[in-house]
């Protein structure tokens, strides 16, 4: 019974997180491209502080969850990701986004890894995998409404949902401060917090299970490549469309709904494409995971490679609806296969330093992506961004072969 309420909290969590997550990041990029007036190279800066504010706060905010309390983290994140986006929305200039970036980037440190640290706690490792699955798919369907509500919000003001996109999430404190329960925590000691020592010792442990095991070394390199990746596709594929496409007319509505539209279908298409590697995966077995791992990066190269190269609008969009479908399942994966290699004290930590090698990833790729992009051309940027994968291929080859249970 405590798990099922445990389970109900973070899906729940999870639907609401991103519908308004989804409400604000359907025009997002177009707002910064469009209203803004961004260039490919700020686009992708602005992705880059972002990412470099969640490099320097994961790990500190990520030892904060593990000493103190996994729903406070939680709390104060959505607080600060949802002041963020207000503040992005209601000042349009340059300056003004790159302030936003680290208000809502140090939220989003609070969240990432805590958020996922407590639900392992409270269902148990064992149905933590499956927990992972059902909240990705309860977010895709917030995902789905949230853009919807993001294209008739659009339609008055694009501005508009990004404002009310950013309340509504920071508005989210409230459930958490009445149904996120922490039963299966044990934060430190009063007379243990707040000590340089008891960080240390927490992160060491941490650094510590990756430098003794090579599936962890491979999940942080994974995941720093992938960063450079999400960074450079994720910033370019809307300046690419505006660029190089005329977009149909629907009605007497905004060009900007296309975008809700292209996002819709493709979280319809996720969400279908979750559901089949939910039934062929075994999230509690590394072979399994790392297979589906495999797939699909191995398809999502192909697919941003294909959209890249599109000449015409429509097989832009098709292309595109499948690499973000891809891009959008191996989140669940990649926990799974993290939550098989740790064990519940440093949970929190070794996430937040999968995060932390995400950003790092990006803080490194994404420049380099946006100068190729603003310099060359962003079709050759977003070519470059999917070779960026065809590395870890061999990573998760070997991984399969040579698989050792990491030590706890």
């Amino acid at each position: 019974m405590v798990k099922n309420r445990a389970l109900r909290s973070y899906m729940v969590l999870r639907f609401f997180s991103a519908l308004f997550f989804a409400v604000i990041v359907t025009v997002n990029l177009v707002y910064q491209a469009t209203i803004v007036g961004l260039n490919p190279l700020q686009l992708v800066l602005v992705g880059t502080l972002l990412e470099f504010v969640s490099f320097i706060f994961e790990v500190p905010t990520g030892i904060v969850a593990d000493l103190y309390s996994r729903k406070l983290s939680v709390l104060t994140g959505v607080v600060l990701v949802g002041a963020g986006f207000m503040v992005e929305g209601l000042i349009p200039v340059f300056s003004t986004v790159l302030i936003a970036q680290v208000i809502w980037g140090i939220g989003y440190t609070f969240i990432s890894g805590a958020r996922e640290a407590w639900i392992a706690d409270e269902v148990g490792e064992i149905d933590a995998g499956t927990a992972f699955m059902k909240g990705q798919q309860a977010a895709q369907i917030g995902t789905f409404i949230g853009i919807a509500a993001s294209m008739i919000l659009a339609n008055i003001d694009i501005r508009v949902p990004i404002v009310v996109g950013g309340f509504l999430y920071a508005a989210q404190a409230i459930f958490i401060a009445l149904f996120m329960s922490e039963r299966n925590f044990t934060p430190t000691p009063v007379r243990k917090r707040e000590t340089f020592r008891s960080m240390k010792g927490i992160f060491a442990k941490g650094i510590g299970l990756m430098r003794s095991s090579e599936v962890l070394l491979f999940i942080i390199i994974t995941g720093a490549v992938f960063g450079a990746f999400s960074e450079g596709f994720d910033r370019l594929w809307t300046p690419f469309m505006i660029e190089n496409f005329i977009f149909p007319s629907i009605g007497g509505l905004k060009p900007v709904v296309w975008f809700g539209i292209i996002s819709m279908v493709a979280t319809i298409l996720s969400t279908i494409i979750t559901e089949v590697f939910k039934k062929k995966t075994d999230v509690f077995d590394h072979r399994s995971t790392v297979k589906a791992l495999f797939t699909v990066n191995a398809l999502l190269a192909i697919f941003v490679i294909g959209f890249s190269q599109s000449g015409g609008f429509l097989a832009a969009v098709l292309l595109y609806w499948f690499a973000a479908a891809f891009r959008e399942i191996r989140e669940p994966l990649y926990n799974a296969w993290v939550n098989q290699n740790v064990s519940s004290n440093v949970r929190a930590t070794v996430f937040s330093m999968c995060s932390q090698a995400n950003a790092i990833g990006q803080v490194v790729g994404g420049p380099i992506l946006g100068v190729i992009a603003t310099y060359v051309a962003i079709r050759t940027g977003i070519v470059a961004a999917a070779l960026i994968l065809v590395p870890t291929l061999f990573f998760y080859v070997y991984s399969i072969k040579n698989h050792k249970l990491a030590p706890t």
